[in-house]
Formats: structure tokens, C-alpha cells, sequence
């Protein structure tokens, strides 16, 4: 090799090294302040936990109690807002991936759908305040899910799009070889083999709302006492959590962690989930 040729080798693999230890040092710092914020919630919200946390309302300022009615809003406003969310983000992903997938218009569509699932959440909260909350005069659970609904929407119609563009062309073409109707087709056939991946997608969805704060403050605002009712003010665990947290009394600050606790352990059991289901998914094909 030429002393010309020896100089680049060098200089290549100087910064190889230098790329890679960069990388690794960003990694190292991402990481280091992943890990330290949920041992501090792990800690803190751990200590916290006691079975009132399930059986009592959110209690007034130096008295003890539980978060029973804010686990409760969340859960019904995080299902409402799947329910609302999921069969148009299905029919969404559906129309772009079969019927739109090479014209401008899936293109615009995908484009504004970017927009929406990069939106700032405290936006969306915003719009549907205006939409519903000032329509109908007071704040109420159905803006809460109405709102989270909003958050939903982009995701599953990133995933079902994804999805569905990864089944392979030759099931479709030998579904309409022997005459099946192309609705049919969707349905019975490219549905079937997508459902991992768009499950894997709405659970995705679910885990990112149950921690969403900023829309409900505008939507649902909060309640202390217990409320099935999703036409008044509701309560939620992420609302309570940010009240509490910024509260002087340490009773609520207890709460508060155990609150934070219990989201981020459910958020990562729902991304386990989804992992397990695409891991599955990716095993039978195989």
C-alpha cells in the first residue's frame, strides 16, 4: 500500500474511533439520566404504595387517602379514547396502504398524520377546549377522552399503514385471482396477517396517553370524589400527580410518586407486550 494510501487508512479509521466513542458517550449520558430518573420513581413511588392507594378518593390536605377515583378516570377516559381512536385510525392506515398508497393524496395524508403524531399534546388539549369544553360550558370526562382520542388517531394510522404495506402482494393477488371481493380481501386476509403488528400499535397508543397530562388539564381538569359520570369533571392519575407534586403538604408528595410509579410500570408492561406480541408474530412467520 502506497504512504498516500497508508495516510487515509489513518485517517478512516482515527475517525471510526472517534465516531464511535462519541456515540457511545451520548448513549452513556442518555442512559445515565434514563436509569436515575426511574430509580428515584422506583424508590420514592415504591415506598408510597400501600392499599389505600386503590380503595380511597384523593384526600384534602393532611388527611390520608388513595388515588381509587383518579386510577378509575384514567382507565375509563383511556378506554374511551381506544374506542374512539382505533377503528378510525384502522380505516385511516387502510385507505393509505390499499387504496392511496401511490397517489398525492396518500402522500398529503401521510404528511398531515406526521404532523398530528408529532403535535405537541398540550396543542391538542387546546383545540378540543375549544371544540367541546366551551361548547358544552364546563369541562367533562368525555373532552378528556376526546382529546386523548386525538393522540391516538396518528398512531394507529401510522401502524395500520405500516402494517398492512408489509403484508406480502401475493396474498392479495391470489385472494383476487380466485374472486374475492377486494373488501373481503382486506378484512379476511391482509387484516388476519396484520393484526400483531396494528395490536402492537394501539397498545403503543394506550401507553402513551396514560401519562398524558397537559390535554386534560384543558379538557377534564380534575375531581377529588369518585365520578362515573364521563359529562362532568373527572379525575385522572397524571392531573393528580401534577397537582400533588406541586403541593407543600408531604402526604400528597407521597402520593404523587406512588401515582407516578404505578404509570410508568404500566407504561412499561404495555410496551412489553407489544413486544412480546411482535416477537411472537415474527417467530411463526418464521
Amino acid at each position: 500500500m502506497t504512504p498516500q494510501g497508508l495516510r487515509l487508512q489513518r485517517m478512516r479509521t482515527a475517525r471510526n474511533l472517534v465516531s464511535v466513542a462519541l456515540s457511545m458517550a451520548a448513549t452513556l449520558f442518555g442512559l445515565f439520566w434514563l436509569i436515575w430518573i426511574l430509580w428515584t420513581t422506583a424508590t420514592k413511588g415504591f415506598a408510597a404504595l400501600k392499599w389505600d392507594l386503590i380503595f380511597k378518593m384523593t384526600p384534602p390536605p393532611g388527611a390520608d387517602g388513595g388515588l381509587a377515583n383518579a386510577l378509575f378516570g384514567s382507565l375509563l377516559m383511556s378506554v374511551v379514547a381506544i374506542l374512539l381512536g382505533t377503528p378510525i385510525g384502522i380505516a385511516a392506515g387502510t385507505y393509505l396502504a390499499e387504496y392511496v398508497n401511490r397517489h398525492r393524496i396518500g402522500a398529503v395524508i401521510r404528511f398531515v398524520n406526521d404532523i398530528l403524531l408529532s403535535a405537541p399534546s398540550i396543542v391538542l388539549g387546546l383545540f378540543v377546549y375549544e371544540l367541546v369544553v366551551r361548547q358544552m360550558g364546563h369541562f367533562s370526562g368525555w373532552a378528556g377522552a376526546i382529546a386523548l382520542a386525538f393522540i391516538v388517531l396518528p398512531v394507529v394510522v401510522r401502524t395500520t399503514d405500516e402494517m398492512l404495506q408489509l403484508v406480502p402482494s401475493q396474498m392479495r393477488e391470489a385472494a383476487l385471482a380466485l374472486g374475492v371481493p377486494q373488501w373481503k380481501v382486506t378484512v379476511q386476509v391482509l387484516f388476519r396477517a396484520a393484526l400483531p403488528g396494528i395490536t402492537t400499535g394501539v397498545l403503543l397508543a394506550l401507553a402513551r396517553i396514560s401519562g398524558e397530562t397537559a390535554p386534560l388539564l384543558f379538557t377534564a381538569l380534575n375531581n377529588q370524589y369518585w365520578n362515573a359520570d364521563l359529562s362532568a369533571p373527572m379525575a385522572s392519575v397524571p392531573a393528580v400527580i401534577f397537582q400533588y407534586a406541586m403541593s407543600p403538604y408531604e402526604s400528597w408528595h407521597a402520593l404523587a410518586w406512588a401515582g407516578a410509579f404505578v404509570v410508568t410500570m404500566f407504561v412499561l408492561l404495555l410496551s412489553l407486550l407489544s413486544r412480546a406480541i411482535l416477537s411472537r408474530n415474527k417467530v411463526n412467520h418464521d
